[in-house]
C-alpha cells in the first residue's frame, strides 16, 4: 500500500511540475501573439500608403509602365516561399501548411523550386514531391523578421537575374476570427500588367491629383522594393503569429487533459488513504474484539 501512495504521490507531483510549465509556456504564447498582431495592424496603413504611391506612379503614363519591365522575367522555375515553424507543440500547424501549398503548387505548370522558412516545415516538406532546396532560420522576435527579409530578398533577385525564377509564390497561415488560422498564398512576381492595372485603378483618397516628383522611374522602383518588403515581412508576421495561437491552443489543451489528470490521481490518492484508514480501524476492531473475548470476567465487566 506504501509503495502505491509514494508511486501516486510522485505521479502528482510530476504531472504538477508539468502543468507549471504549460502555463508557462501558455503565458508566452499569448504574449508573442500581440506583438505579431500589432506588428501586422501598423504595417496595413504603410502597406496602403506604398499602393498610394505606386498607383500615382501607374497613373502618369506609359513610362511608369515600361520601368517594371524589369522586374518581369519570361523564363524559369516557380519558387514558392513556404513559412512554417522552427519550434514543435503547434499542433497540425505545419501539416496543413504543406497540404495546402502541395496542393495549390499542383494546380500550376512548370518547374517549382521551394524555400522553407522554419526547420520544422523543411523536415515536413522533405517528405513530399516538393522538398524545399533552400531553407531560412524563422526569426523568433520582431526585430528579428526584417534580416530575414533582406536575406530572402536578396536571395531572390540573385535567382531571378540567373533566370533561375520567374515567379515568387508566398504561403503562410493567416490568423482568423472564429479559428486560430487559415492557410493562405499570394503571387508576389512578377509585377505584371495585371498587378499594374489593378493599382492604377485605385481611387487616391482626396480631391488633388497625385503628382511624382524628380525621378519617376526611380521612384518606381524604390516603391517596389517596399512593397516586396512589406508583403514579406506581413507573410513572416502572420504567419509567427498563427503559430503562437497554434502553440497557444495546444497549451490549453494540455492544460485541461492535466487537470482532468491530477482530478484522477487525486481521487485515487484519497481514495487509497482512504481504504488504508478503513483496514486500521478494521484492524484496531478486531483487536479489541479478540482481547474482549479471551480476557476474563472481571476485566470485561469493566469494559
Amino acid at each position: 500500500m506504501s509503495d502505491t501512495a509514494t508511486s501516486l504521490r510522485r505521479k502528482i507531483a510530476s504531472a504538477g511540475d508539468l502543468e507549471s510549465m504549460v502555463r508557462t509556456m501558455k503565458a508566452m504564447a499569448a504574449s508573442s501573439i500581440g506583438q505579431y498582431e500589432n506588428a501586422v495592424r501598423s504595417l496595413d496603413d504603410y502597406f496602403c500608403t506604398v499602393q498610394l504611391g505606386l498607383a500615382a506612379c501607374f497613373q502618369q503614363g506609359e513610362s511608369a509602365v515600361s520601368s517594371t519591365r524589369v522586374l518581369q522575367k519570361e523564363t524559369g522555375a516557380i519558387c514558392a516561399v513556404v513559412f512554417g515553424s522552427d519550434q514543435g507543440l503547434v499542433g497540425q500547424f505545419n501539416d496543413v501548411m504543406v497540404e495546402f501549398a502541395v496542393q495549390t503548387l499542383g494546380n500550376l505548370p512548370g518547374k517549382k523550386v521551394i524555400w522553407a522558412v522554419g526547420e520544422r516545415i523543411q523536415l515536413r516538406l522533405a517528405e513530399t514531391d516538393l522538398p524545399a532546396m533552400k531553407s531560412f532560420t524563422l526569426p523568433n522576435s520582431i526585430s528579428a523578421i526584417t534580416p530575414l527579409i533582406g536575406q530572402i530578398l536578396i536571395e531572390m533577385e540573385a535567382q531571378r537575374e540567373n533566370g533561375k525564377i520567374a515567379q515568387v509564390y508566398l504561403f503562410h497561415n493567416r490568423p482568423k476570427s472564429g479559428s486560430v488560422y487559415t492557410p493562405v498564398s499570394q503571387r508576389l512576381l512578377p509585377l505584371d500588367d495585371l498587378w499594374r492595372r489593378d493599382l492604377a485603378a485605385v481611387l487616391w483618397p482626396t480631391n488633388n491629383l497625385p503628382e511624382v516628383m524628380n525621378d519617376r522611374e526611380q521612384t518606381l522602383l524604390a516603391l517596389v522594393r517596399e512593397y516586396l518588403f512589406v508583403s514579406l515581412f506581413r507573410a513572416c508576421a502572420e504567419s509567427l503569429a498563427s503559430e503562437n495561437a497554434s502553440r497557444l491552443a495546444a497549451m490549453q489543451r494540455a492544460e485541461k487533459n492535466i487537470d482532468e489528470l491530477l482530478e484522477d490521481l487525486n481521487r485515487m490518492f484519497h481514495r487509497l488513504r482512504q481504504s488504508a484508514i478503513d483496514e486500521e480501524l478494521f484492524d484496531v476492531v478486531s483487536g479489541f474484539e479478540a482481547l474482549t473475548k479471551s480476557a476474563p470476567q472481571s476485566i470485561k465487566a469493566r469494559f
